[in-house]
């Protein structure tokens, strides 16, 4: 009778009955809960290969984060090609795949490489050939991820391109708003305001949310033009900062952690640590005596296209090409 009752049970809940933590051998799990053998045995390989992949598939998000922060302008095909170097058989297919899943691309502009959300406004670049000479004249955001075992967290900062120091900073396990709106009011109640803000053209930073603070304070909206992969040069070289003193050298088991570390990290980039474009002086010292910083994005891009538009370069141009832009 017994026999019978389980045998009316659907035959996925009973495949889920079948355990190798016990005695009983698997044949007479599979006797005793009618199932055939055959089939429990290949759903055991199955996710035994799901979860070699899954491991392999961490240890190259790995290498493909750090290889990216060292060099940002490789996409897929130079970055397969370089994990083929480290004795990983990978084809291009499945490093996109991994790229995509960390939301990288390479650097070198080319069609529709910047996405706005498309019923948020746009704003023009408009730091291109100025002179950043004091303190909360152009502040900047920007978003990159950070690793954990258990997936990804995400981690946004704003700075003041003046002293290259981090006024405010936020984490968060989602991509929505809320966070980037969070820390942008944290940075403005503790330093003021900006006369411009500059940021790429993300969803999370033309959303209303977000440049209505900005509108509000009577900020001046400033955003990355499209193929100007280094119109944010100063935050990039933040996150390279971060992750190679810090992140990659702690390697963060949890959030808790993470936030911790992150937390005495920022203290000392901002009060201790010296900067050689700041003089050896510090973020901190830079901004509160409004002197010895300072920064300018010389306009090579438009020149050059002014003298070779013969050539028919377009939009595209190697990112070789592009860190000719001057950083005072």
């Amino acid at each position: 009778m017994a026999q019978k009752k389980i045998g009316d049970r659907p035959v996925a809940e009973r495949q889920q009955w079948i355990s190798s933590n016990t005695s009983i051998a698997l044949t007479k799990q599979c006797a005793l809960l009618s199932l055939t053998r055959s089939v429990i045995y290949q759903q055991q390989k199955q996710r035994r290969n799901q979860g070699e992949m899954e491991a392999r598939d961490q240890l190259l998000l790995q290498l493909i984060d750090e290889e990216y922060t060292r060099h940002p302008f490789f996409g897929s095909r130079r970055m397969r090609i370089y994990l083929r170097g480290l004795g990983n058989c990978v084809n291009r297919k499945r490093v996109q795949r991994l790229m995509n899943v960390l939301g990288l691309e390479g650097m070198a502009p080319g069609p529709n490489t910047s996405k706005a959300h498309p019923q948020h406004k746009v704003y023009p670049y408009l730091l291109r050939g100025l002179d950043i000479v004091r303190p909360n004249q152009v502040w900047s955001t920007d978003i990159t991820y950070i690793r954990l075992p258990r997936g990804f967290v995400y981690l946004v900062a704003i700075i003041d391109w003046y002293s290259r120091k981090v006024l405010s900073w936020r984490l968060s396990n989602s991509m929505d708003a809320s966070f980037c709106v969070d820390c942008l009011q944290e940075a403005l109640a503790h330093f003021g305001k900006p006369e411009i803000f500059n940021s790429d053209q993300g969803s999370q930073f033309t959303s209303d949310a977000f440049t209505g603070v900005l509108i509000e304070n009577g900020i001046t909206i400033s955003m990355d033009g499209r193929g100007r992969a280094l119109d944010n040069i100063f935050v990039e070289r933040l996150w390279r900062t971060v992750k190679y003193e810090d992140v990659y050298l702690k390697k963060y088991d949890s959030l808790p952690r993470l936030l911790l570390g992150l937390t005495e990290y920022f203290m000392f980039y901002n009060d201790a640590r010296p900067h050689q474009s700041l003089c050896y002086e510090t973020p901190s010292a830079v901004y509160k005596s409004a002197a010895g910083g300072g920064a300018k994005i010389v306009n090579k891009f438009g020149e050059r296209d002014k003298q070779s538009s013969a050539k028919k370069l377009g939009q595209r141009q190697s990112a070789v090409e592009q860190s000719e832009t001057i950083l005072n």
